[in-house]
C-alpha cells in the first residue's frame, strides 16, 4: 500500500491520519522510527507541562531538523492561539539550534513523498511561510 492510498490509522496510532502518512512516508524513503527519526518528540516541554509543545518529527540525521504537520482546520482555520502556538514553536525550536519545517495537511496528502522530501531538504512549502 502507498501513502496515498492510506484513508485510516491503524488501532493504537497514537495521532492524526496525517502524521500516520508522513511518518509512512519517511519509512517508505528509508528513514527508520526511533533511529533516524522520534515521532512526537517532547524536546520543547511536551503535552505535560504548561506551555510545553510538541515537535511531531524531530530527526537524527541532520540532526537540526524537526517536522511538524499542519491540520488544515487546526492549525489555519481554528483561530489566531493555534497560530501563535505555531510561531511559538518555530522560535522554541530556533532557540535549541533546530529548523522547525511544517508540512500542510492538504498538501501531504496529496504528495506525501514529494512534501516529505521537500521537509528534508529544509523547504517548507506551507501556508505559515506564505507557500
Amino acid at each position: 500500500m502507498t501513502t496515498q492510498q492510506i484513508t485510516a490509522v491503524p488501532a493504537g496510532w497514537q495521532g492524526s491520519l496525517p502524521e500516520y502518512v508522513a511518518y509512512t512516508t519517511f519509512e517508505s524513503i528509508g528513514l527508520r522510527p526511533g533511529q533516524d527519526f522520534i515521532y512526537q518528540s517532547p524536546l520543547l516541554g511536551g503535552r505535560i507541562e504548561k506551555g510545553g509543545l510538541v515537535l511531531d518529527f524531530l530527526f537524527n540525521d541532520p540532526p537540526d531538523l524537526a517536522v511538524n504537520v499542519q491540520g488544515v482546520y487546526y492549525h489555519y482555520e481554528f483561530g489566531v492561539e493555534t497560530k501563535g502556538r505555531d510561531i511559538i514553536a518555530r522560535e522554541g525550536a530556533v532557540s535549541r539550534g533546530l529548523t522547525l519545517i511544517f508540512i500542510d495537511e492538504d498538501d501531504l496528502l496529496r504528495d506525501p513523498e514529494y512534501y516529505c522530501r521537500e521537509a528534508l531538504r529544509y523547504r517548507d512549502h506551507s501556508r505559515m511561510t506564505g507557500g
